[in-house]
């Protein structure tokens, strides 16, 4: 049977402008000689990839993956975090999102240019050969998140009725061009986890195209189930985030993290290896949900340096890839079936 794909890493956090980390030339001959097979790669990061380009020319793309393939990687998914954030945006949040999108956006036209670069993705995708557009959904009533001051009647369906009238010429498209979009369930979005999501799919009628990037470390931060997240949702999963998270809450702080930084928060992400994240059971359930596509290292930790955790990250993940097998450990045990003799072992002929 066929096996999850890695070792992989995304980039974006490893982008620097100096070397080995400003080209996809430097930064993918270090990633390769670190172990990794596959590189995901932010779509927004001129540093790494020309969206225009890669939407209109496939050419690009076969040259754009033919200098990956020499270097003994894959292209794994052009990911489009920052125009999904932006895609949506509450007021509030406007002034601090500005480095998301280019200068001077506001309201429809900041929308109307997320929209465009989504869709851009999505067709370089397509020239790409990848499959899945890792988002994030940004939205409307992340301020709302705690019901104080009670929250008007009917608040959050219009954030959701908005919200899924945004994206769904995005997630059209998508299916249109035999793509899906990654949601990655993160706080700062209005579709952070399995209830909201639930409801984005409500009032996007169950899209095809609404998918699923899984991150368990997410999921830790706000003490959700996050094994119990696979069984539900597994058939939905498409892309997976390798990255670790730990919560360590005191009489001080919780998981609201009382304005700290990420040093002096209770819930904070970790190195792989270093935070709490079950990887043995993340990497056996999604197996048993039949998850083939790629393990993608994304590091974040507010202790180790990121080369450190890119180094120890490719080796992680080989060790925790399960290659699933057909054969059943005790059919050494077995016989050809037989039907009559079934029955006479059930007292039945």
């Amino acid at each position: 049977m066929p096996k999850m794909k890695g070792p992989a890493i995304f980039l974006a956090q490893f982008m620097r402008d100096e070397e080995p980390y400003n080209s996809i030339e430097n930064i993918g001959r270090w990633v390769a000689g670190l172990g990794y097979k596959g590189v995901q790669i932010p779509a927004w990061d001129e540093r790494v990839i020309n969206l225009d380009q890669a939407a209109i020319s496939k050419t690009y793309c076969d040259d754009f993956k033919g200098k990956l393939t020499e270097m003994g990687l894959e292209p794994t998914e052009l990911a489009a975090y920052l125009a999904g954030q932006v895609l949506a945006v509450h007021p509030a949040y406007e002034i601090m999102f500005e480095a998301f999108h280019p200068p001077g956006l506001k309201g429809n036209d900041r929308t109307e240019w997320a929209t465009e670069e989504l869709k851009k993705t999505i067709h370089a995708s397509v020239n790409m050969g990848t499959e899945v557009i890792p988002v994030l959904s940004g939205g409307f009533a992340w301020q709302m998140i705690y019901p104080w001051p009670q929250r008007p009647e009917g608040i959050i369906e219009e954030a959701f009725r908005e919200l899924s009238r945004c994206w769904r010429p995005i997630l059209d498209l998508a299916e249109d061009k035999g793509r899906v979009l990654g949601y990655e369930l993160h706080p700062g979005s209005d579709v952070y986890d399995g209830a909201t999501y639930e409801m984005f799919l409500d009032y996007t009628d169950n899209h095809p195209a609404a998918c699923l990037n899984y991150d368990p470390s997410h999921f830790l931060l706000q003490q959700l189930d996050y094994l119990d997240f696979i069984k539900l949702y597994g058939e939905r999963i498409k892309g997976f985030h390798v990255k670790d998270a730990e919560f360590r809450p005191t009489g001080r702080v919780g998981v609201y993290g009382g304005y700290q930084p990420w040093s002096g928060r209770a819930a904070r992400f970790r190195s792989l290896g270093d935070g709490q994240v079950d990887f043995t059971s993340v990497f056996t359930l999604l197996a048993e949900a039949n998850y083939t596509s790629w393990a993608v290292l994304e590091w974040e930790c507010c202790i180790k340096s990121p080369d450190q955790g890119a180094a120890e990250g490719a080796p992680f993940i080989a060790k925790h890839i399960i290659e699933t097998s057909d054969i059943a450990f005790d059919d050494f045990a077995g016989g050809e079936t037989n039907t009559e003799q079934n029955r006479q072992i059930l007292g039945l002929s």
